[in-house]
């Protein structure tokens, strides 16, 4: 029995990797809107998780979020952990005021850089205290989503963009300094996803579902593996953008 620890339970992707992760384990649901998560829960429950927490997590209190892990610890120690918040922003907000930039960049790279790391270093502890026990050479396990947005930041939607690039960069570096260590890090890269914050937006080529995401994202997970574009055939698209011409790349749509 493990503890998955799931940081933005409200997400639809966040929900998704947790009904894949919640049998035989206990999950604890962080999310800001703690009254969201009863059908969340149930779904928990459903899936043969042992026992559901929830706490309240703001991700942009990056503050705060010591206390929410300590928390989470002293339910049991995090095996596996999930990054599963964002927001996308309004471009053409974005493009009128410093405040809406300010704030998706803090949510999608700030407060994900400072919450991956807070996460690292307490499974390091608990792994040098004997807590996490190590398994087949992995003690403790994080899942963090980047995206095909920041593979090469495009016009339509550079703000979003450009925290996911920052992010993805970020968490290369920390997969590095991890290298060797019993932490396992998952980076998945989803195209884009149909859902709930993308309604109203046409789909782009490619797109997924939180239900595909989560599945590819969890076999990922499971396999070891540091890294997974979704779908797949992403990889060779992200590969080919950096050989299109900008005066091309700046017409291209979101």
């Amino acid at each position: 029995m493990g503890h998955v620890l799931i940081l933005g339970g409200t997400s639809e992707i966040g929900g998704e990797v947790a009904a894949r992760l919640a049998n035989h384990n206990v999950v604890t649901l962080a999310a800001r809107r703690i009254d969201a998560l009863d059908e969340v829960a149930q779904r928990m429950t459903d899936a043969g998780a042992t026992a559901v927490h929830r706490l309240y997590f703001d991700a942009d209190d990056i503050e705060s979020h010591a206390g929410v892990l300590e928390e989470a610890w002293a339910i049991a120690p995090v095996d596996t952990a999930v990054i599963a918040f964002g927001i996308l922003g309004n471009q053409d907000e974005c493009e009128r005021s410093g405040v809406a930039v300010a704030k998706v960049i803090h949510t999608d790279f700030t407060a994900h850089a400072a919450i991956a790391t807070e996460l690292v270093v307490r499974m390091e502890e608990s792994t040098a205290n004997g807590d996490l026990p190590v398994r087949d050479g992995v003690s403790g396990r994080i899942l963090a989503f980047s995206s095909i947005a920041g593979a090469r930041v495009r016009r339509p939607n550079y703000v979003y963009g450009s925290a996911k690039a920052g992010v993805d960069g970020f968490l290369q570096g920390m997969q590095d300094r991890l290298h060797g260590s019993s932490i396992q890090l998952t980076i998945a890269r989803p195209g884009f996803v149909i859902g709930k914050m993308t309604e109203g937006m046409d789909p782009a080529p490619m797109s997924s579902t939180p239900d595909v995401v989560a599945e590819a994202a969890v076999t990922a997970l499971d396999g070891g593996k540091p890294h997974v574009w979704i779908p797949g055939r992403l990889s060779a698209l992200a590969t080919a953008t950096t050989f299109v011409p900008r005066g091309i790349w700046r017409r291209m749509p979101r």
